[in-house]
């Protein structure tokens, strides 16, 4: 049976039991003002497509989730969930994700920098036969210091993974259902889902979606940035210390050795040898990496207090 055929008898006998064909998983936080809009052109997106809404309240402050609670009254395709306090995108996502029941399921922020007017585009793609279709900000609307951090993440998603796509960090992307399942207990607690998945093996097609700048700054600090590509690094590189051991090695041979074969050249033609001036440079040098070292540790200890502590990545309030 051809694979259009099995996802249309699929989708008759999802349809008898009430599941819808498609669910937008839509993460918000503070973002009261976007919701009624990012709904209504949902819905008109999706006008006669079998679809579930749902909106994932991580902890917002600004009452965002009264305006929720309208929409369900309104219309059964609209579902809530209230985290109790605020717990991130990814563990947002991941509420959503266990939540969705449609054989295609689309992740989008509720800021609007992704318009909903791109969503059949990225459902028409997994339909042809794609596990996932990877949201890629063709014309991006970002400062300058958003963007280079976050090509550099990229790069080192695309090296770690070994999958070539331009853009892991865009949100807005739909994946066949089957290949999220297994990935459920990572999600969440390992940030970059679409890397994730994609890292198990699923097939991908990159499909341009518009992006639109932000009314706020951006939640992503410098500081915050920093943590993310730690992240990536614990997560997707394999023996990362060992390597990063290796290379301080011998940075800080060949250092030494450049250092010493300099300093005694300098010393016969200048019969003075800056011996403080190398030698602090060389310890800041050595230095500077072993931070980057106990970051990284750091990122793994934290991982592994979480595991042991089996604290849950988050906490619900309501849900509707």
């Amino acid at each position: 049976m051809a694979q259009a055929d099995v996802l249309s008898a699929r989708s008759e006998a999802d349809a008898a039991r009430g599941v819808p064909r498609i669910s937008v998983v839509v993460t918000v936080y503070n973002e009261a003002a976007t919701i009624e809009e990012l709904y209504r052109r949902t819905a008109a997106a999706l006008a006669g497509e079998d679809y579930e809404l749902i909106f994932v309240d991580d902890g917002s402050t600004d009452g965002g989730f009264a305006v929720l609670e309208r929409l369900h009254a309104a219309d059964p395709r609209v579902r809530a969930v209230r985290f109790k306090r605020n717990a991130g995108q990814h563990p947002a996502m991941h509420a959503g994700l266990v939540r969705a029941r449609g054989d295609v399921v689309v992740t989008m922020d509720g800021d609007l920098q992704n318009e909903p007017e791109d969503i059949p585009r990225l459902v028409a793609a997994v339909e042809a036969g794609s596990d996932v279709a990877s949201g890629r900000r063709a014309a991006r609307r970002d400062s300058w210091g958003r963007t280079l951090p976050s090509r550099l993440i990229n790069g080192m998603l695309r090296r770690f993974t070994k999958v070539d796509i331009s853009d892991f960090g865009c949100a807005f992307n739909a994946y066949r259902r089957d290949v999220v399942v297994p990935m459920l207990g990572a999600i969440g607690r390992q940030k970059f889902t679409k890397a994730l998945i994609l890292s198990g093996g699923a097939s991908v097609v990159e499909v341009d979606v518009a992006h639109a700048p932000r009314d706020d700054a951006s939640r992503y600090s410098p500081f915050r940035l920093v943590r993310l590509a730690l992240h990536v690094v614990a997560g997707f590189w394999p023996q990362p210390i060992q390597w990063v051991g290796v290379t301080l090695g011998l940075v800080c041979t060949l250092l030494a050795t450049g250092l010493g074969i300099y300093g005694v050249i300098y010393w016969i033609d200048e019969s003075n040898f800056p011996g403080p001036l190398f030698g602090g440079v060389a310890l800041l040098f050595v230095l500077g990496i072993q931070g980057f070292i106990l970051a990284l540790v750091g990122e793994y200890l934290g991982r592994i207090q979480r595991e042991v502590e089996g604290r849950p990545m988050y906490t619900i309030e309501r849900e509707l």
